[in-house]
């Protein structure tokens, strides 16, 4: 597949944020972008974060019992 240089302006901490996420992907920035680019357009980041918001939505019970224990926990050491 033909490839073709882009060029875009983004703040410093951005840039080096998406260095870092591409580095931690094993991936050139490039490459890193074009998958960015390729998940919003099939709609899979959306997809992800609706399943995420739906999984915390039915879940959210355990997980406020779960932080209610630890900060008893918490309380009950320091006391």
């Amino acid at each position: 597949m033909a490839k073709t240089q882009l060029g875009a302006r983004v703040d410093e901490d951005v840039a080096e944020l998406a260095k870092r996420r591409a580095a931690d992907l094993g991936l050139s920035i490039g490459d890193y972008l074009a998958r960015l680019v390729q998940d919003d357009a099939t709609g899979l980041r959306a997809r992800a974060v609706d399943a995420a918001a739906h999984f915390l939505s039915e879940h959210q019970a355990v997980f406020d019992e779960a932080e209610d224990a630890q900060s008893g926990r918490r309380g009950a050491r320091a006391a």
